[in-house]
């Protein structure tokens, strides 16, 4: 486009840089800006050629088209209108802005004063007004066309109940993988290595942690870390430059049909409950200088930020223009990439209205009607950190959400600790207390051990204190109470009972995890006992820490990992839709859930009040009220023992039937065999036992 050229009107529909084959189509909401331009940059980036004031306004979308503008082009945006802080506007055309919906970025932004709407240092701090063109700092924003060759390859598409879902990190599930090349993005997700790995390993979901564009905070830099996690969104449309190379992202696009090919799903972390500008004295990068009192929640003194996550800023969901930002990028990701499902950070924010969260809130109705997204798996984190933030098990259906009381229970019960027997039956019969209401399945339930935020599972068998020196907030960060143990000695030991007493652990709970009731998640590394060195809050750790160590991978427990899974997914009374409340059968006049104690005799409630109990046996069956159509079974027992050695009676199989173990936790490369009188336990283990016909044992 040469200077001469006049744009012409356009459309106000669809938001962002759209290119139609001849030329691009730019349109910008701002409710308070009086006007908006878009600024063209050269190849190289550092020269603004022109600057197009867009000449429509359609509401308060602000639109104009540019021909012969193609995809390579580099823009940014400038807006203008009232520097108001104390009225909530910020507006500084001085400042460069990154499109919103801009599919692709440049870089990051550089950390320099000028991209502050306000004189960082001056004694009325963000009142004044700062007259510096940030544009050099600043990534610009790619003209992009995200079309992309498909084929044949069909989404997985699983049900929930079949879901195994593996958090991982791009960056560190890739990074230091022997065979999986180019390290750290997206290419390497889509080796043949990576593929192998996880299709060997039986997961059925990959949920990455968050790949749109996010920045690297000041404090970080400064420190010399990094934001490694990405928990800074500053585009809901564009992949983080830093997972791509030189085909942008259609690298994603491919990693995405590898996986598909494979028969796993892709889950994308999303943070939509904020934004990467921080509070009233942060940058000035994108929505703030759009339209700042549009796009956050500003709280009574509209100068400051609601700030209900943590982070000094709460994006402004119930405003009808962010709303349509967030479902038009969640759309967005599904149709250009496929994405399987979405995870959504402190998603409580989400519900959030100004009488406090509520299920009911527009988002929730808005995802639970969209014909795009209702194809998709929705997983809530159920908290934020504001007034009533913890939300476990109040999110409508069709959504999952994590479960950190599952979390808790489980490495309490195996710490030992009084009278956490009665919890671990709660949750390894899917937290119905928490879930079973509104018509949700058990699958509601998202059964983790751990997660990228805490312990790995081999830093819970191994210490009792986090060690966070690295993350430069002199080891203030991070969860202070873990339920973790290290078996005497204090990080790594080299004493042969204390590392077999770790792994013996490690292997009880992940057995807890694979025979709960619920939709079970793996943190990538824990199937091989991957470290992070006590470090329980790795978000700036972009280095070994922070990076799965596949050199010292644990052989032994991957192979017991797979067994695992491979046998969670043999057994569909592990897996079911509906919760277990020992109600009877019509099939056959059997409850569906037994509880039973070491000696063979049935749980009485003075038995689950004792504070020492570290027993309990449940045996399954296929829940009443289950369909004829569904996968049947007749029974399984399951027996989990966090204290001493005992023996464990089983009940009598009915004639012709037989108990055949098929996992022990002692002894994890043992073959299935029949079950002969009782079980002698030595001490600490998990048992599986499937009734079956007498000759098959």
């Amino acid at each position: 486009m040469t200077a001469s050229t006049a744009p012409l009107p356009g459309h106000a529909a669809p938001l962002g840089a759209c290119f139609d084959g001849d030329g691009t189509n730019f349109a910008v909401f701002s409710q308070h800006a009086t006007a908006i331009h878009v600024c063209l940059f050269s190849e190289d980036g550092p020269t603004e050629t022109q600057r197009i004031r867009l000449p429509e306004r359609d509401g308060d979308v602000w639109h104009g088209y540019l021909p012969g503008i193609r995809p390579g082009q580099l823009y940014g945006l400038r807006a203008e209108g009232p520097y108001a802080p104390e009225e909530g506007h910020r507006f500084n055309p001085h400042k460069l802005l990154i499109d919103p919906y801009a599919k692709r970025l440049t870089g990051h932004p550089t950390w320099d004063d000028a991209v502050y709407g306000f004189t960082r240092g001056h004694k009325q701090e963000d009142l004044s007004f700062d007259t510096r063109d940030s544009a050099a700092f600043m990534p610009k924003c790619i003209v992009t066309d995200p079309s992309f060759a498909w084929g044949e390859v069909e989404a997985p598409r699983r049900p929930m109940e079949e879901t195994i879902v593996y958090e991982a990190h791009l960056k560190g599930l890739t990074q230091t993988h022997p065979d999986a090349d180019p390290k750290g993005g997206f290419l390497a997700l889509a080796s043949d290595a990576m593929i192998r790995h996880l299709t060997e390993l039986g997961v059925t979901a990959v949920e990455l942690l968050p790949v749109h564009a996010f920045i690297n905070d000041r404090f970080l830099i400064d420190k010399g870390l990094t934001n490694y996690w990405g928990y800074q969104s500053i585009g809901f449309f564009a992949l983080d430059p830093r997972y791509l190379s030189e085909d942008g992202i259609a690298e994603a696009q491919h990693a995405v049909a590898r996986l598909h090919a494979a028969g796993i799903e892709v889950y994308l972390d999303v943070v939509y409950n904020h934004t990467g500008e921080a509070d009233h004295l942060g940058p000035t990068l994108a929505f703030r200088g759009l339209d700042n009192a549009a796009y956050y929640r500003l709280a009574e003194d509209p100068r400051y930020y609601v700030n209900d996550t943590g982070t000094g800023n709460t994006l402004n969901i119930e405003h009808p223009m962010v709303m349509r930002m967030v479902m038009d990028s969640l759309r967005y990701w599904v149709e250009t990439f496929r994405i399987d499902g979405f995870r959504f950070d402190l998603c409580a924010t989400l519900g959030r209205t100004a009488e406090g969260f509520d299920p009911g809130a527009a988002f929730f109705d808005a995802l639970r009607q969209d014909p795009v997204l209702t194809r998709t798996k929705l997983i809530a984190e159920p908290w934020d950190i504001g007034p009533g933030g913890y939300q476990l098990g109040a999110f409508p259906p069709p959504f999952a959400e994590w479960n950190d009381r599952y979390r808790d229970g489980v490495r309490r019960f195996w710490r030992g600790d009084a009278g956490s027997a009665p919890d671990l039956a709660a949750r390894i019969t899917g937290s119905a207390a928490e879930f079973d209401h509104s018509g949700r399945p058990a699958t509601s339930s998202v059964n983790l051990l751990t997660a990228h935020d805490g312990f790995t599972l081999a830093d819970v068998t191994a210490y009792l204190e986090r060690h966070n020196e690295a993350n430069g907030e002199d080891n203030r960060d991070g969860h202070g109470e873990n339920y973790s143990d290290n078996f005497g000695t204090e990080g790594p030991s080299d004493d042969p009972e204390v590392n077999a007493a770790r792994a013996l652990r490690r292997r009880n709970m992940l057995a807890t995890l694979f025979l709960s009731q619920g939709t079970p998640m793996l943190l990538a590394g824990d199937e091989f006992a991957n470290s992070q060195g006590g470090n329980n809050n790795a978000y700036a750790q972009d280095n070994e820490t922070g990076w799965l160590d596949w050199a010292s991978a644990d052989g032994a427990l991957l192979a017991f990992t797979k067994r695992l899974i491979a046998f969670r997914k043999a057994h569909p009374i592990l897996r079911q839709k509906r919760f277990l409340h020992s109600r009877e059968r019509i099939v056959d006049g059997l409850p569906d859930l037994f509880w039973w104690r070491e000696d063979g005799a049935e749980m009485t409630p003075a038995d689950w009040e004792e504070p020492g109990r570290l027993f309990c046996a449940a045996e399954m069956r296929m829940a009443s009220g289950t369909p004829a159509y569904a996968q049947r079974e007749e029974a399984v027992y399951l027996a989990f023992n966090a204290g001493d050695g005992c023996e464990v009676t089983l009940p009598e199989p009915p004639e012709g039937r037989v108990w055949i173990c098929h996992l022990d936790s002692r002894r994890p490369e043992a073959e299935p065999a029949r079950q002969e009188g009782p079980c002698q336990l030595e001490g600490p283990a998990v048992l599986a036992f499937v009734l079956e016909p007498e000759e098959a044992g």
